[in-house]
């Protein structure tokens, strides 16, 4: 794409399946793939029409019109990565986990911060839209003051422990473990919704039939500014269907993730809401988001809030934030529908707002005719 800003992806496994194309979607030019094994590198470069197929980062990095770099490859080898990335002035995306310990960490950042680059790690979860949705929420107060966290989850990832993985995933040495590889992305979650940490007591341990590897659960009993208390806990060894809990009450309010879906409950709501009692609720069709209800889900609206990460939620947008590449380049592709194509654009939208409206009145009719049966005196019937 002319004109658009060249990067370089270090990583054939998560870098070409996520970051190639999250990069090509935000509006760059992906103008080199690094890996270790040559072979390897040259055939996913050519699957994925990369012209640049290389094992050594900085020929990499004196590529013409590289601006940015993302780094996917295991945790052990990030700090030398991004940090050669840093000192060569160019911007930086890398992955988790992170690093290896605090003192890698710091001379990572410290690095970024002394080149003068923009840098970020590669939470993508915080642009999920449920995700996204609650935090705004948070932010905006519609629960009080947080008071009381969980996140809870049982994943059948691993298992069976046959199950294949990457090679660094369960080897302590190469920064493998489960509080790593997963935990880490709700750690950012819980600092991006609710504020940092002030005390900690976790445990690291093994639920799968497996010996001597890196943790595959967590449990940490944490505290936050603010008083919020929580605990986060997680196995990717549970057999069966995944299940979790996602929940967090304030002084006026609690909000949670049913699936993908984010919720509110706030002051009237009945003390032990059913599925059915939110699931049925008229506020769950509306397209508007009002509500009179005490129990609804909350509908993302496309406005800031302080407690965004980014000013915009798509997810390859993340990207263009990371590497701090002006919004002007990508707005000035797009294109706007005109002339009849705007006509039948708009005409849509009131078609299928129109249907919505109707049905959110069918259902609302059909809850106030359940409510007038319940009301009425039960009948007895005499034999």
């Amino acid at each position: 794409m002319p004109g658009a800003p060249g990067a370089v992806v270090v990583g054939t496994g998560f870098g070409t399946r996520v970051h190639v194309p999250a990069l090509r979607a935000a509006g760059f030019t992906v103008t080199a793939l690094v890996g270790r094994d040559l072979e390897r590198t040259l055939r996913r470069a050519e699957r994925l029409d990369v012209p640049n197929a290389l094992v050594d980062l900085d020929e990499a990095l004196h590529l013409p019109g590289v601006e940015a770099v993302t780094i996917a490859t295991p945790p052990h080898t990030h700090a030398e990565l991004a940090i050669a990335v840093a000192r060569a002035g160019r911007h930086v995306l890398c992955e988790k986990p992170f690093a290896m310990d605090a003192r890698e960490a710091e001379a990572m950042l410290a690095a970024a911060e002394s080149a003068g680059v923009t840098h970020l790690v590669g939470h993508e979860f915080r642009w999920a839209t449920e995700r996204a949705t609650i935090g705004r929420a948070i932010s905006d107060g519609r629960i009080g003051e947080p008071r009381f966290a969980s996140l809870v989850q049982y994943v059948p990832l691993v298992a069976d422990p046959a199950a294949r993985t990457p090679e660094w995933w369960f080897d302590p040495s190469a920064g493998g473990g489960w509080l790593g590889a997963s935990g880490s992305h709700v750690v950012d979650q819980i600092r991006v919704w609710l504020g940092e940490f002030t005390e900690v007591s976790a445990r690291l341990s093994i639920t799968a039939a497996r010996e001597g590897v890196a943790d595959d659960s967590f449990t940490v009993r944490f505290r936050l500014r603010g008083d919020v208390e929580g605990v986060l806990q997680q196995t990717a060894s549970a057999w069966g269907p995944l299940a979790g809990l996602t929940r967090v009450a304030g002084s006026h309010g609690t909000v949670w993730i049913d699936g993908t879906e984010p919720w509110l409950a706030d002051r009237g709501a009945p003390p032990y809401p059913t599925r059915s009692q939110y699931r049925r609720s008229p506020t769950a069709s509306r397209a508007c988001g009002c509500s009179t209800r005490s129990v609804r889900r909350v509908r993302p609206t496309g406005r800031p809030s302080s407690c965004d990460p980014s000013p915009e939620w798509l997810p390859g947008r993340a990207v263009v934030v990371a590497v701090g590449v002006p919004r002007e380049r990508l707005a000035s592709r797009r294109t706007q529908p005109s002339g009849r194509a705007a006509e039948r654009h708009d005409g849509l939208r009131r078609d299928v707002r129109g249907q919505i409206e109707q049905r959110a009145q069918l259902v609302g009719e059909r809850g106030r005719q359940r409510r007038e049966r319940r009301a009425q005196p039960e009948r007895v019937r005499c034999e």
